[in-house]
């Protein structure tokens, strides 16, 4: 059976075209000759897993090592040690059975009622049988919490400041979506530390997976075309690099979109921009489970904390050295880039809104209309954002009280009207303005673009700048009409004194300024 691109599960070299995993890594092979313990740490779907199948493949058929590849996922939600420690003395046993150089060596069974010393004494009866340097590659590690995680760490920290009178692993790896230095959130959000001796300073150095580069996903794409002579032309290469920012599962899930659903496994034909378009649009709507996962996230008030200013267009005045920025960005929900926080990746960037707005798009479907604002091939801007004036006034408090991003409620409210309208017929492209204090947006309808802004009146408080942007923003995408909505927040001001609207005309462009 030829190979495709794997979206479910680690990758398989004789089934999945796949970026060769260890070469992602070239660190790895110094450290375990030097007998370091090591984190690796990436966001979701990166590949991980694939890394830690390779490299013990590659170990044993060296023969200089024995490696043993283990899963810590069936400990997590165990933060009681007396249930905790055995979850993982069963994983480790697990890993074994089907493993034909362990199943030839008499082991003794682990002692799953030794909850202080167990996993500490089975490595070291596994170090000892080997009879070669033991390398362990625990998988999963951060699923570990509370007390469980607590007493993991210190017997792997105790065999290995010990391990010059007993045997034990030469090298470990603790791999998962965070750096070690992070899991102690997971055991004592409010401590900073655990003590003297604490479990967390046993690895050296910490390691993450990159996202794929432009040349890898071009090496990827090309596997394909060698194989089975269908083109990824250079125009659908780029938009591909465009949409994924390179993230592993979104490179695989687009090319797998156009090759199987969209051209239909005909390998004439080729694979083209617009395709890949059409495959980020189709990955958008259909929000498969990596999307939906690592979306669900958004509930959690530490995330909802940076996300917020993001979609406000507010640079992060918090610490972005802190244990909930470090999550964020493990997560892989946001990147870090010029010192300030950001989307991971367009697709990421449009899900998260669509998901926020999701809810309320959904309930406003049997109270607004399609029609009055659709003009034959035309969408009647104006007229929309008059009735949404009129709609906010009366729905503003109750339609408000519904989210957990309070601030950024009227933006996420005004997009949900927005998408309802157009939903079926257009799309809205956002544009998150980090810093500039405003939110763009560019509503696409029967081939015609209507380029809007929002804003808080807290961030309007230079109009002059304010229309500047629109009108710059206007010259950027060619066109001679804009709107600026800007939202008030104040109680004390009258509707009255808010629902306004003011038209601004310069050098041939109009825009205007819609009071909310």
């Amino acid at each position: 059976m030829p190979r495709f691109f794997n979206v479910a599960g680690p990758c398989v070299p004789e089934e999945h075209y796949l970026v060769p995993a260890l070469a992602r890594l070239p660190q790895i092979p110094g450290l375990i000759a030097q007998k370091q313990f090591y984190v690796i740490h990436a966001a979701r779907q990166s590949g991980k897993t694939t890394l830690l199948n390779a490299l013990e493949k590659e170990l044993n058929a060296a023969g200089t090592h024995v490696a043993l590849y283990c899963s810590l996922e069936m400990g997590q939600g165990i933060p009681d040690a007396a249930q905790g420690v055995p979850a993982i003395l069963r994983a480790l046993v697990s890993s074994l059975e089907f493993s034909p150089f362990w199943s030839s060596l008499s082991l003794p069974p682990p002692d799953l009622a030794d909850t202080t010393a167990g996993v500490k004494r089975f490595l070291a009866q596994l170090a000892h049988k080997a009879g070669k340097p033991l390398v362990v590659l625990f998988d999963e590690a951060d699923c570990l919490s509370g007390q469980t995680l607590i007493s993991f760490l210190r017997q792997l920290r105790d065999g290995y400041v010990n391990r010059s009178r007993a045997p034990f692993p030469v090298s470990v790896a603790l791999v998962g979506m965070r750096n070690i230095r992070d899991y102690k959130a997971s055991v004592r959000p409010e401590s900073e530390t655990l003590g003297s001796a604490s479990p967390f300073n046993i690895a050296t150095k910490a390691l993450t997976l990159a996202n794929f580069t432009p040349a890898e996903i071009a090496a990827l794409y090309g596997q394909h075309t060698a194989e089975t002579g269908q083109l990824f032309e250079a125009a659908a290469i780029a938009r591909a690099v465009y949409w994924s920012g390179g993230q592993p599962w979104l490179v695989n899930a687009l090319a797998r979109e156009c090759v199987e659903e969209i051209l239909k496994t005909e390998a004439s034909r080729p694979v083209t921009a617009e395709h890949m378009d059409q495959a980020a649009e189709t990955l958008l709507r259909r929000r498969d489970t990596h999307l939906d996962s690592l979306l669900e996230r958004l509930k959690e008030p530490r995330v909802q904390r940076f996300v917020e200013p993001v979609i406000l267009g507010q640079e992060e005045t918090a610490d972005l050295l802190s244990d909930d920025c470090r999550y964020v960005l493990d997560l892989g929900i946001l990147k870090q880039a010029g010192g300030v926080l950001l989307p991971a990746n367009p697709i990421y960037a449009e899900v998260i809104l669509r998901t926020l707005v999701y809810n309320t798009q959904q309930q406003m479907t049997r109270t607004i209309p399609h029609a009055p604002w659709i003009v034959g091939d035309r969408l009647d801007m104006s007229g929309l954002l008059r009735a949404f004036q009129g709609f906010w006034r009366e729905n503003s408090e109750i339609w408000q009280e519904r989210y957990a991003y309070r601030e950024a409620a009227p933006h996420l409210i005004l997009q949900a009207f927005l998408q309802r309208v157009i939903n079926g017929g257009g799309q809205i492209v956002r544009e998150y303005a980090l810093g500039r204090q405003r939110l763009d947006l560019l509503v696409c309808w029967q081939g015609q673009r209507y380029a809007l802004e929002l804003k808080l009146k807290t961030q309007y408080r230079k109009p002059e700048a304010a229309h500047d942007q629109l009108f710059g923003y206007l010259d950027r995408l060619g066109l001679t009409e804009g709107w600026l909505a800007v939202f008030d927040r104040d109680p004390a001001v009258s509707w009255e004194a808010k629902l306004t609207w003011q038209p601004l005309t310069r050098d041939g462009k109009t825009i205007y300024v819609v009071g909310l």
